[in-house]
């Protein structure tokens, strides 16, 4: 490893994340031992002998998994990468940070920077992204974490029983069972591992029991969400989507765990199931993110946003209890700011400010500016409404017109697409042939003429256009934004 490679790795360990599981880790292992030893000494016994070597065999896999789980990362996709037939791009997603292309199963993590080959999540314990390279090190390691806790809890309680009837062993005779002295702070610390032991194998154990079902079903978390939309997408149709990597449980587990360590295959390449291929998840990601544009409203903000994850002082008590539980940042806005919003809480919203800078297109998109900020702080716009400034007026004209044109070229080549357009604002050219369509606004459903009263207010409906035919579907406000 060079002298580069080996700061990168000590730097990966300097974080809160890593030295409090590390933290966790020693504590639990080094009370564990100084009970163990009065409780259950190895040199008395030859079961004894075995119970501590077990468990010293548990917690050094747990630091040795945890360590390679950090140090061996995910794996990256490579800056710039491109599938190499260039008419693959089609079927995938651009990523403007790594000014690439994300190969199948890959996603951007905005903490890591990169875009990560089979991103299930971001670990804040290991300081690093779960995905393709690390994924058997990350559930090796809660496995052997569950397990060592398991019989830390065990060893600590027995000595902490033993410990406090002492002197009712003595008083009756018991003499041979008086192994444990317990002084104050040894009281302390037996009972505060005790509880980490436990609270450790209730969090991570709930966890391992995600990994193994994801193993299982070769399906991530964030592809779990995308599976999720895909059905949202077909409940009134009897369309049925097929996920294309379910191989079976046994070779599902074999893409991750393997005699050499190391993961099946290269990262890019994936064995599907008959009837798909490898652009079969990235064309249904490329159609939720139509149907997610055609959902995007504008909004104005009409009183200075902080930026806080406790806006106390500013938004009020009712905003504070009620934060979307994300680790997704929140935005600083000033007064006139717009933003482009794509989720909704009852007392917050997510979504993207429009740049007013001067920059170049790839400068932009690097400084794309994303997050939470509170509802009461905004409006929304009708899309004759605007009132941006001349530059936020020429940069919204060229959003729109390069999704009209792309818009155009997808229906062109055959393909189908979701656009909004409010009842006056109907695209010219295409042959819509929808009188009434129900609406949800807000709460209650109205019809396209009752929203001709609705007056400075942007009625989403998203129409299914074909080249050969049109249909209409309803839009409704969920909350299926995801890592698509």
């Amino acid at each position: 490893m060079s002298i580069g490679g080996g700061l990168r790795a000590v730097r990966r360990f300097l974080h809160w994340g890593p030295l409090t599981a590390i933290g966790i880790i020693k504590s639990i292992t080094l009370m564990t031992l100084y009970m163990n030893a009065m409780w259950w000494p190895a040199d008395r016994s030859f079961l004894g002998f075995l119970h501590q070597t077990l468990f010293i065999v548990l917690s050094a896999s747990t630091g040795f998994n945890f360590v390679m789980a950090s140090l061996t990362g995910p794996g990256f996709l490579p800056l710039r990468w491109q599938p190499e037939r260039s008419i693959d791009q089609q079927y995938q997603q651009y990523c403007g940070v790594c000014e690439g292309w994300k190969a199948p199963r890959s996603h951007h993590c905005r903490k890591c920077d990169r875009c990560v080959i089979k991103m299930d999540h971001h670990c804040p314990w290991i300081n690093n992204c779960v995905g393709w390279a690390n994924h058997g090190y990350f559930t090796a390691f809660l496995a052997c974490a569950v397990l060592g806790c398991l019989q830390a809890t065990i060893v600590l309680s027995a000595s902490l029983y033993v410990g406090l009837y002492r002197d009712w062993y003595l008083y009756y005779g018991h003499y041979s069972k008086v192994t444990v002295q317990l002084g104050m702070w040894s009281l302390v610390l037996c009972v505060f591992n005790v509880g980490l032991a436990i609270g450790v194998i209730i969090t991570v154990g709930a966890l391992l029991a995600y990994q193994v079902r994801a193993i299982l079903n070769n399906r991530t978390a964030i592809e779990d969400w995308i599976l999720e939309k895909a059905r949202y997408r077909r409940d009134r149709t009897n369309e049925v989507f097929c996920y294309p990597y379910d191989l079976g449980r046994w070779r599902n587990v074999r893409q991750v765990f393997s005699t050499s360590c190391t993961p099946a295959g290269d990262g890019i390449e994936w064995p599907v199931v008959d009837g798909c291929d490898q652009y079969t998840l990235t064309r249904e990601q490329l159609a939720q993110k139509e149907e997610k544009r055609a959902r995007t409203r504008t909004y104005t903000i009409r009183r200075m946003v902080t930026g806080s994850w406790v806006p106390l002082l500013s938004q009020g008590f009712k905003v504070c209890c009620s934060p979307p539980l994300t680790d997704e940042p929140r935005i600083k806005l000033s007064v006139g700011d717009v933003v482009r919003v794509t989720r909704w809480r009852k007392h917050w919203l997510f979504g993207e400010k429009v740049s007013t800078e001067r920059e170049p297109a790839s400068t932009e998109k690097r400084k794309r500016l994303r997050g939470w900020f509170p509802r009461q702080c905004a409006v929304e716009l009708a899309e004759d409404d605007y009132d941006m400034s001349e530059e936020q007026q020429q940069q919204h004209h060229q959003y729109l017109e390069e999704e009209k044109s792309k818009t155009k070229d997808r229906i062109r080549r055959g393909g189908s697409v979701a656009i909004p357009f409010r009842y006056r604002s109907v695209p010219s050219g295409f042959g819509i042939g929808c009188a009434a369509v129900p609406l949800t606004f807000p709460g209650s459903p109205v019809d396209v003429e009752k929203q001709k009263s609705i007056h400075g207010c942007f009625v989403p409906i998203t129409i299914i256009i074909t080249n050969s035919s049109s249909s209409s579907r309803h839009s409704t406000d969920n909350d299926d934004d995801g890592y698509v």
